[in-house]
């Protein structure tokens, strides 16, 4: 029975700090098996992409496997052939599927009717992939998330559902400050504050007090362009300075999962100051990827 990555609850706590020492050795190149070799992965983008695209098929090169790029242009799916025929046709030629699309229910129906791992690059909703790398990094430069205080500042996204799904599994602090009507999923922030404290606040400086880990996003994520100025008016004041994370502990670091623009949701002087990580949450993509296809497509037995 194989095991599907749609959203960060799939893997157990347990599993999750699993995936991340997976993820470290992997960075730090002590892991050297080839656990895919002779494995495909259908990588189907009905968004574009930067870093999902080059991440994932670098990363399944360097476990010993092939990655297909797939646009609407290159499938039928772009024609209107049905999700649950591509997922059955897919399922008899490779091992695993990745997908960047919209809708989250797309996902959802792909992995219901593919008979191989299903993972999700990045939906309307979710976007769990990065949110993995983002762990990964405030563990990198941390020490990890326990006791830790995430803020979040901007829209309630799929980063933000994604950062709440976190925080519901590992159990981590986290304040989003999002402005009225652009509050996360009402549902997965309900089902987040079971096990974890989760607030969401309307000031930005209520949020980064305190905080060890400032992280924010574009105002208008793909396909929202035409609310652009909407949003700029909407998000007025929700800007990361350098005088907002002042507020935040001097250890704080700063996260974006970019495209950044800067002025707007980020000041240059912080992406590109002493206390970004960005660069480095960039290229945990790839590690924490990595790990999830490992542990999906195969047994990671060094060989």
């Amino acid at each position: 029975m194989h095991r599907d990555f749609l959203a960060i609850p799939d893997f157990s706590a347990q599993e999750l700090r699993e995936l991340f020492q997976l993820a470290d050795a992997m960075r730090a190149g002590t892991f050297v098996g080839h656990p895919l070799a002779g494995k495909s992965l259908a990588m189907i983008f009905m968004k574009s992409s930067t870093r999902t695209r080059v991440s994932f098929e670098v990363g399944m090169w360097q476990l010993g496997g092939h990655a297909l790029f797939l646009s609407p242009r290159d499938i039928q799916l772009g024609r209107g052939e049905p999700i649950a025929d591509t997922a059955r046709v897919l399922s008899r030629y490779v091992d695993g599927i990745m997908i960047r699309t919209f809708a989250h229910a797309e996902v959802e129906q792909l992995a219901k009717y593919a008979d191989v791992p299903v993972i999700n690059g990045l939906t309307d909703l979710l976007h769990p992939c990065q949110v993995l790398a983002d762990v990964l990094t405030v563990r990198q430069h941390l020490g990890g998330w326990e006791g830790k205080r995430i803020a979040w500042i901007g829209d309630g996204n799929n980063m933000a559902n994604s950062w709440i799904n976190a925080a519901y599994r590992l159990g981590f602090d986290l304040t989003l400050a999002c402005p009225e009507g652009y509050d996360p999923d009402p549902t997965i922030l309900a089902r987040g504050q079971t096990t974890a404290m989760i607030r969401v606040v309307r000031d930005p400086a209520e949020a980064v007090d305190g905080a060890d880990v400032v992280n924010t996003d574009v105002w208008a994520s793909m396909g929202q362009e035409e609310e652009q100025e909407r949003r700029a008016r909407a998000f007025a004041g929700f800007t990361v300075t350098s005088a907002l994370m002042a507020k935040a502990k001097r250890s704080a670091i700063f996260l974006h999962c970019l495209p950044a623009h800067r002025g707007e949701e980020v000041a240059a002087d912080v992406i590109d100051g002493p206390q970004s990580r960005v660069w480095d949450e960039a290229e945990n993509r790839l590690h924490a990827q990595k790990a999830v296809m490992a542990t999906l497509m195969e047994d990671t037995a060094q060989d």
